[in-house]
């Protein structure tokens, strides 16, 4: 186990690939930079010594530092609440030998009190590891999913409310503001920041034409930011509104804004995710049509 706060290298990159052949994730792109959760922070390399067996069957030493087993990355900022925030990745190859709940308990070594761990897809086996290092589970994210096929009806908008796309370059702050209002009492999406979003348009999926802002008296009051995902998935990626405009519909009219701006590009089912205990948006999504596909959980000593 070694700990650097240098960024891995192509070992770490092809590890989160092929987890993401198996899992589904990360979102890592060959070629792009790490995803925003695994940038910064502290990295976890976890290496086999151990004989390796090559393809043709025969063996050799894994030498001084052994071949890549796991990874974990402590983001030692934390989120808005003080936590300090871990995931954890055991290749797909080298799964059921222990090497995950030794990533955890090196994590837990390594980390401040207040520590969050994400296992994606509620896995049994994170649930088994947590339970024997008395983590408790403290949030739940949904994924959930629109099968393609479902009608939508077309938005309405609240009086005085008009509806127009993202302008790099101009609508930065304005729209940091909103989210800040938006989002104060979450953890991780309060923490936006300007240079975030500039970042972000520099990615290869973002697209302007479909970030839709909703304005009242030209000012910004809500918005939608959809992504795309390679296989024609669309996601609704972030839908946020201002408190001072909520409860007349607004967010229910984002949605299908980029909804059905997501169909005109002929991608196929739409994901998005959402905290479970957030019952009015979820609430928003099933009258939708979305239904849950699969959960996140976040566990907490």
């Amino acid at each position: 186990m070694t700990w650097q706060e240098s960024e891995p290298g192509d070992d770490v990159r092809a590890l989160l690939l092929a987890a993401k052949e198996t899992d589904g994730r990360p979102e890592i792109e060959a070629g792009r930079p790490l995803p925003r959760e695994f940038r910064g922070g502290l990295h976890l390399l976890a290496r086999d010594t151990a004989a390796d067996e090559n393809a043709d069957g025969s063996t050799d030493a894994g030498g001084r530092e052994g071949r890549l087993v796991g990874y974990a990355h402590l983001d030692t900022g934390g989120d808005a609440f003080g936590n300090q925030v871990a995931e954890a990745i055991v290749h797909p190859a080298h799964r059921r030998h222990g090497h995950g709940a030794r990533l955890v308990a090196e994590v837990l070594a390594k980390a401040s009190p207040k520590l969050r761990i994400w296992s994606h897809g509620d896995h049994p086996a994170a649930a088994r590891i947590a339970e024997r290092y008395h983590l408790a589970r403290v949030r739940e994210l949904l994924k959930m999913r629109l099968d393609r096929r479902t009608d939508l009806p077309e938005p309405v908008w609240p009086d005085g409310v008009a509806v127009r796309t993202f302008i790099p370059g101009q609508d930065e702050r304005e729209l940091v503001a909103v989210n800040g209002r938006a989002f104060d009492w979450h953890p991780e999406q309060s923490q936006l920041t300007v240079a975030d979003v500039e970042a972000t348009e520099r990615e290869s999926w973002f697209d302007p034409a479909g970030f839709f802002l909703a304005t009242s008296n030209e000012k910004i009051v809500g918005f939608h930011w959809t992504k795309t995902h390679p296989g024609d998935i669309g996601e609704v990626y972030v839908v946020g509104v201002d408190p001072r405009a909520q409860g007349g519909g607004l967010g229910r009219a984002l949605t299908l804004a980029g909804l059905h701006h997501l169909r005109d590009k002929g991608l196929g089912d739409t994901i998005l995710y959402v905290e479970s205990d957030n019952a009015p948006a979820v609430a928003v999504y099933r009258r939708l049509g979305f239904t849950v596909a699969e959960k996140d959980v976040a566990y907490q000593r």
